[in-house]
């Protein structure tokens, strides 16, 4: 019997590569997203099923739930995917903006998995995916509320992972480096037009963070994808995946040689400053 899985955010990027990727393997896909129309083109893929989700919008959340349950019996893992990206000093960042990232990141995975765990617990059985981002172990400039979530859905996924293992429900993390979709150009930037102190090093970072998302080490959706279903298999108590070459390097930079390296090479690419 194949298997079930549930994406959120599969209208572009890694989702939408994730859930072609599962389908190729046999897998029953619940693609879930805000907007349907904008998944026309998984619309005819064999074992795909679209479903409206908004991750900030519980009752959305719970409609889809039993939707998705109600068309396949059983969902057998939930990929956490849909993410919005913000950047900008923290001065410049409104209250709205603040509450929209940590509620698309970070509390919509919460909503999620709470709808989810009744299924999961009855099932003795279930696997939640987290997507979170090298970005949730290192950090880049004027990304703070983008790395404040992704630093918390890391401890909020290991944590769970502890207390839900008695239940036979596994987490796992999925951490990619820089991925060649639009979200680097679709960032949101907060500016504030009074507050012109930040521009010289902002202009730096979005050009830099161009080069950053667009080079040799950067992977493709289905690079990631293939993360996804190595670590959907997987049987093992491994809890986390980094993902793409820079990932791996940025990181083995951190472990091996401290913040202030890490820093440094930040500074050095993404601001030109020594």
């Amino acid at each position: 019997m194949s298997k079930t899985i549930l994406i959120t955010g599969t209208s572009s990027g890694i989702g939408k590569a994730t859930a072609k990727y599962f389908a190729n393997k046999g897998w029953n896909v619940a693609a879930t997203m805000r907007t349907i129309k904008k998944g026309k083109d998984l619309e005819n893929i064999p074992n795909i099923k679209i479903f409206q989700l908004d991750v900030i919008n519980e009752d959305s959340i719970k409609q889809a739930v039993i939707d998705v349950v109600n068309e396949f019996g059983v969902v057998d893992v939930v990929l956490n995917n849909a993410g919005y990206g913000l950047m900008g000093p923290f001065e410049a960042l409104s209250k709205d903006q603040i509450q929209r990232e940590f509620q698309t990141n970070l509390f919509g995975v919460m909503n999620i998995t709470r709808e989810i765990l009744p299924h999961f617990k009855k099932n003795k059985n279930g696997l939640f995916i987290n997507l979170t981002s090298v970005g949730g172990l290192v950090t880049l400039p004027y990304l703070s509320l983008y790395h404040s979530t992704k630093f918390a859905l890391e401890g909020f996924s290991e944590s769970i992972a502890f207390e839900l293992e008695q239940f036979g429900i596994r987490v796992k993390i999925i951490e990619p480096g820089a991925v060649k979709t639009n979200f680097g150009s679709a960032m949101e930037l907060a500016k504030n037009d009074t507050m012109t102190d930040y521009d010289s090093e902002i202009k730096n970072m979005q050009e830099n963070i161009k080069s950053f998302m667009s080079s040799e080490n950067a992977s493709t959706p289905e690079m990631i994808a293939e993360t996804i279903f190595s670590a959907a298999i997987d049987e093992s108590g491994r809890l986390r995946y980094l993902s793409g070459k820079d990932a791996e390097q940025i990181y083995s930079v951190k472990r091996e040689k401290g913040d202030a390296a890490v820093m440094k090479m930040m500074k050095q690419t993404l601001l030109g400053k020594e």
